[in-house]
């Protein structure tokens, strides 16, 4: 049984050491292994200042028994996984991205509150499709029109279930996979992709397309652009602070949202 074990070393970058048996996992080579082993060398040298906001790797060629088998470890921690017909994304997140994820997650739980929408918050939670050979660990990402449908749900599975209706990505830095395209796959309504200073909305179409749009489909009303403004403000104010405000900035604005 082969074992991975992704850790956080103090730098914020990943080590990534393998004990296997057979020595390589399938859809694995020694050259791959030490592809890796080497990046995660060199990035432990980096100073902690000089770390961008998130660390990616990408390994051809690994099998959809690997790609079930690193989800499902409870060794594995940290990181996020994208994987697409053979190539598989581990992207380690820096603190600037855990933070901003978190700051945006907030202010989406603020906004249900206030307006009285009932979610179901379902985080980095797998979503996959053996059918596709599509999966990733959304940033976080919620039930909200399948919420009633999911509720008291503890296990997942998107051949019998809906997908999240709304998925949220940070990206500071480009994925090197299709991560709409996947999410197109796997049947997710809405992606939020925020890139530390725009956010975009990108809501699927009956064409199994993403289309960007000017406001969210699966939460109407939402006021983007306050939404934006209000994320930008992060590095000020504390996370608590920030949903109080734009709780009250809802309230002073009625005549924008939509009727409860």
């Amino acid at each position: 049984m082969s074992n991975f074990y992704l850790c956080s070393p103090a730098a914020g970058a990943w080590r990534i050491a393998l004990t296997l048996d057979p020595p390589y996992p399938p859809g694995y080579s020694f050259q791959q292994y030490m592809k890796v082993a080497a990046w995660a060398s060199e990035i432990e040298k980096m100073p902690l200042l000089s770390l961008p906001a998130e660390q990616r790797v990408v390994l051809s060629n690994v099998s959809w028994e690997t790609f079930e088998g690193l989800s499902a470890d409870n060794g594995v921690r940290g990181g996020r996984m994208a994987y697409e017909e053979g190539s598989l994304e581990i992207m380690s997140p820096s603190r600037e991205h855990e933070m901003l994820k978190s700051v945006l997650g907030r202010l989406v739980d603020a906004y249900a509150q206030e307006m009285g929408i009932d979610i179901a918050a379902t985080g980095s939670t797998t979503l996959k499709l053996e059918l596709q050979k599509r999966g990733l660990e959304p940033d976080e990402s919620y039930y909200i029109q399948n919420e009633a449908a999911m509720r008291g749900r503890v296990d997942l599975d998107l051949e019998r279930d809906p997908p999240p209706d709304l998925a949220i990505e940070v990206e500071i830095t480009r994925s090197a996979l299709d991560k709409l395209g996947i999410y197109a796959a796997l049947g997710v309504a809405e992606v939020w992709l925020f890139d530390g200073e725009t956010l975009k909305v990108h809501s699927l179409g009956a064409d199994r397309h993403y289309v960007e749009c000017a406001e969210s489909r699966v939460l109407p009303g939402l006021p983007i652009g306050a939404l934006t403004k209000f994320l930008g403000e992060w590095k000020q104010e504390s996370m608590t602070r920030l949903a109080t405000k734009f709780r009250a900035w809802l309230r002073e604005n009625p005549h924008k949202q939509p009727k409860k």
